[in-house]
């Protein structure tokens, strides 16, 4: 995909995450999050709902076919067939969103032929934003207020901004932080030496922000995970120059018949 053709879809989807993040704020100031359970017992509310609506209309002003995680999923018998779709989390964290942590995030990922090529991802609560892609390399903007997209994009920094970190530095997750995972952490301790080794737990597809900034340096996810979840998280830290591979280092696909993602690591280059 031409360059010029990604900025035309960088402004639409800044414009759509930041909408989106502001009516998240919204709700999560009012204290009325209306919490429901889906059939897999994870948690929506109305903010989930408003936010994926607000994105909804943002983006079928594009042409270009819309997968978000709160709205019914098109047969993989039709999604095969997209070349380009839209891969939308409209509020990723959600449980640190009912705990009022505010670790969660609005997620709005370009796929080309089952890659991300283009990634948003704004934090409401930090109003900060995060976004990369092909031929678009990784910015971060901090405390947008009213800027416009044309001064996010201009006045935004180049990531990674934090070089080196004095000790290597590993992120997992708030909620997914399960005993295979915490087993893994000690052969990285036991590796590197468990005083060089610093380990921080955020939630959301901050984590994978963090890594394209330079905060930390590596994230080794074994645990459930959606498309939606990581597809704009994955395309801002590879703009960044980080590697995003399986756990066995394969290429991670999108638009498969399910959405589930296998075990994966980033890795930032030192």
């Amino acid at each position: 995909m031409e360059n010029n053709n990604l900025y035309k879809y960088l402004d639409l989807a800044i414009n759509a995450a930041l909408r989106a993040g502001f009516k998240i704020m919204d709700v999560y100031r009012s204290g009325n999050l209306g919490v429901e359970h889906k059939i897999d017992l994870s948690p929506v509310t109305i903010a989930d709902k408003a936010a994926s609506k607000i994105i909804g209309e943002f983006l079928n002003s594009s042409g270009i076919p819309y997968l978000s995680e709160e709205e019914t999923f098109s047969m993989y018998s039709e999604r095969s067939k997209w070349g380009l779709f839209w891969c939308v989390d409209p509020l990723d964290g959600t449980k640190e969103f009912i705990r009022k942590s505010h670790d969660f995030t609005v997620n709005i990922a370009l796929i080309d032929k089952n890659e991300p090529v283009l990634g948003v991802v704004y934090l409401p609560a930090f109003d900060c934003l995060y976004f990369g892609g092909k031929g678009i390399p990784s910015r971060k903007y901090d405390q947008i207020n009213n800027a416009s997209v044309a001064e996010i994009i201009e006045k935004s920094l180049q990531l990674p901004i934090i070089q080196n970190n004095e000790k290597f530095v590993m992120i997992g997750s708030h909620s997914h932080l399960d005993d295979e995972t915490k087993a893994y952490f000690e052969t990285v301790f036991e590796e590197k030496g468990r005083g060089n080794v610093e380990v921080l737990i955020r939630g959301s597809s901050l984590k994978m922000c963090l890594i394209a900034e330079g905060v930390a340096d590596y994230y080794p996810r074994m645990s459930h995970i959606m498309e939606w979840d990581i597809a704009a998280g994955h395309a801002i830290c590879e703009a960044a120059g980080c590697n995003v591979t399986d756990w066995y280092g394969n290429r991670l696909i999108y638009n498969k018949p399910n959405f589930y993602m296998p075990w994966f690591k980033i890795n930032r280059n030192r």
